[in-house]
């Protein structure tokens, strides 16, 4: 289901993926950048989290961080966390990286939750990704994985930007 939040003058987004090393970390940095870009760094809220907890406390994986910093974004102030109860009372945008974290969201969220959960290529506007509809996890693939993903998430953080902009004061 997809609600839409009432206009406001703040809005916090979470970014979801399985063990927050990977996809989710990236989304961080690369929305926050952008958000920081327009200016809006005090009324848009970003963070990251994961559904798994092998990595707790960990930075995110060496391969993520130094294909993000290849493109100009930094990760090493990031640490893994779980996603939580309260993050349904925190945020207003829960944004999953695949199927699996978005039917995990919408598991865990609690029944008056009135924020948005969606999945991030949603929000994608080029053409190129129009058969791709999840973020891949590539902690297991090849080293190609990484930058791919970079794009698949550069590509829907515009998207999902101009949305969020359409929702401020």
């Amino acid at each position: 289901m997809n609600k839409k939040i009432p206009t406001m003058s703040r809005i916090s987004l979470l970014f979801v993926c399985l063990g927050n090393i990977c996809r989710s970390p990236t989304a961080h940095v690369v929305f926050e950048s952008m958000v920081n870009a327009k200016g809006l760094a005090d009324r848009i809220h970003v963070d990251s989290a994961g559904t798994g907890d092998w990595h707790l406390g960990k930075a995110p994986d060496t391969r993520s961080s130094a294909t993000a910093l290849e493109r100009g974004y930094d990760m090493s102030n990031l640490k893994s966390r779980l996603v939580t109860s309260d993050d349904f009372l925190n945020f207003d945008y829960i944004i999953a990286m695949d199927s699996k974290n978005l039917a995990d969201m919408h598991a865990m969220s609690p029944p008056n939750f009135e924020g948005i959960i969606r999945l991030m290529l949603d929000y994608s506007q080029s053409d190129r990704y129009l058969d791709v509809r999840e973020v891949p996890d590539p902690y297991y693939g090849g080293e190609d994985g990484f930058p791919f993903v970079v794009d698949l998430i550069e590509d829907a953080s515009k998207g999902l930007l101009d949305s969020i902009i359409a929702e401020l004061d």
